[in-house]
C-alpha cells in the first residue's frame, strides 16, 4: 500500500517539475545545464565584444581591452588592469 501511496507522490513531483522547465523555458529562461563561462565571469563576454569592436578601422589590442574593461571596474584580485589573452 505505502508503496503505490509513494509512487503516486514522484509521479505528481516529477509532473510538477516538468510543468515548471516547461514555463521556465517558455519565459525564454536557461533552464538546466551548467552556467557557461560568460555567466560566471562576465568580463569575459564583455572583453569578446569589445574584441569585435573596432576604432578607427583597427580592433583594439589586449592592452587596449584590458584598460577598457579597468575603466569599468573589471580589475584582478590585486586591484590592478586584468591582462591576457581575450579569445
Amino acid at each position: 500500500m505505502l508503496g503505490a501511496i509513494a509512487q503516486f507522490e514522484k509521479a505528481s513531483l516529477v509532473a510538477k517539475m516538468k510543468a515548471a522547465r516547461d514555463r521556465k523555458i517558455a519565459a525564454g529562461e536557461k533552464c538546466g545545464g551548467r552556467r557557461s563561462h560568460a555567466e560566471l565571469r562576465p568580463e569575459v563576454a564583455l572583453a569578446k565584444e569589445l574584441r569585435r569592436k573596432r576604432r578607427k578601422g583597427r580592433r583594439l589590442s589586449l592592452r587596449g581591452i584590458s584598460t577598457e574593461l579597468a575603466s569599468l571596474g573589471h580589475l584582478n584580485e590585486a586591484g590592478r588592469p586584468l591582462l591576457g589573452r581575450f579569445g
